[in-house]
């Protein structure tokens, strides 16, 4: 196969383009990190007490939404401490021989991050327990009345953890956090806005503050999707040759944006495809997942760990012991009417 006509991979760093922009994005430092200030002084107390003991950091599991930064906490833990960093995954340790491979090849002093570590099977969290709690890996050799269990000393090494779904984390595992279990919150629209105006500098990129306050609104209080809408304006801006003004103002972003068709206050389209379905023939509700994720052709879980958090953060939704319900602010935000109880009933 020639070069045209080889698809496009990842490079030799094994870093695509949007990859790439990622890890230039990321704080480096603490002072860049913005936000979660309630664990990054938490985080700094622990650091710092374990260096002045002579000690590596305790186990530490950070929970909440996709896109907050808590891999981005890990990173920044790994580069005050001066230690290697580790990166893997829950699913795609599938085998205890996955997870011992890994923690034997550890050195002394590293740092090991699994992310979404309430995807780990239960037999490879079993494995885990004794490693996190007495730096050892107990392995099983043979079956039945003729299995014996050896004993490996591992480096010493501190689990930094990050998972969306921290209730299916076991609490046995849990408890083996002896460092914290940190929840990163939602961010506030000035926090949103703080962090695109670094993003932009690093980009090359000049707003005015409207444009940035127009990002920040519809950004769902996530710094992810606050830097993949402002790469998206770029992209805009590049291709309508509005990068040729001095300044990307509030109007490109509207443009760049409603094409995503990102509304105002940062609903997509299955965000208002879905309360047009529960208002128009559910007459706002109540109705319960099974219908409406019927009526969206969507499946349950998509409906109900995608779309429905983010509508019931803004007050547009309320899930009831009957169903799911739109609000007073949902039709308003929609444009559309709200019947009476008793015009429901005629």
């Amino acid at each position: 196969m020639d070069k045209k006509s080889t698809p496009k991979t990842k490079d030799s760093a094994g870093k695509t383009e949007d990859s790439f922009l990622d890890t230039t994005l990321r704080p480096r430092v603490w002072d860049e990190y913005i936000g979660q200030k309630h664990i990054k002084d938490n985080v700094k107390i622990l650091l710092r007490a374990a260096l002045e003991r002579g000690h590596i950091p305790e186990h530490i599991l950070f929970y909440g939404p996709p896109g907050l930064g808590k891999t981005t906490l890990a990173h920044l833990i790994a580069k005050e401490t001066g230690r290697q960093m580790k990166i893997t995954s829950g699913p795609a340790i599938e085998k205890v021989g996955d997870l011992a491979s890994i923690l034997t090849n550890l050195s002394p002093g590293d740092i090991l991050f699994i992310d979404e570590i309430h995807r780990l099977n239960r037999m490879v969290e079993e494995i885990l327990y004794p490693a996190m709690e007495s730096g050892v890996l107990d392995i099983i050799i043979g079956k039945g009345p003729s299995a014996r269990t050896i004993q490996l000393d591992l480096p010493p090494f501190t689990l930094i953890a990050a998972t969306t779904r921290v209730a299916l984390v076991s609490s046995p595992l849990r408890s083996r956090f002896s460092g914290g279990v940190f929840r990163l919150e939602f961010y506030s629209n000035e926090e949103i806005a703080q962090i695109i105006d670094r993003s932009s500098k690093l980009l090359e990129i000049v707003f005015d503050k409207d444009a940035l306050e127009e990002i920040a609104k519809r950004s769902r209080f996530t710094p992810r999707t606050a830097n993949y809408f402002l790469k998206r304006v770029r992209d805009f801006a590049q291709v309508n040759k509005k990068t040729e003004e001095k300044y990307l103002n509030k109007q490109t972003v509207k443009d760049a944006l409603n094409m995503l068709a990102i509304d105002d206050i940062g609903l997509n389209s299955s965000d208002r495809k879905f309360l047009e379905i529960l208002i128009e023939k559910f007459n706002g509700g109540p109705v319960g997942l099974k219908t409406i994720s019927a009526a969206m052709s969507e499946e349950e879980a998509t409906v109900e760990e995608v779309i429905e958090p983010y509508l019931i953060q803004l007050g547009l939704l309320e899930r009831t012991a009957r169903g799911r319900v739109a609000t007073k602010k949902a039709y308003e935000h929609l444009g559309f009417k709200q019947e009476t109880e008793q015009e429901k009933l005629l």
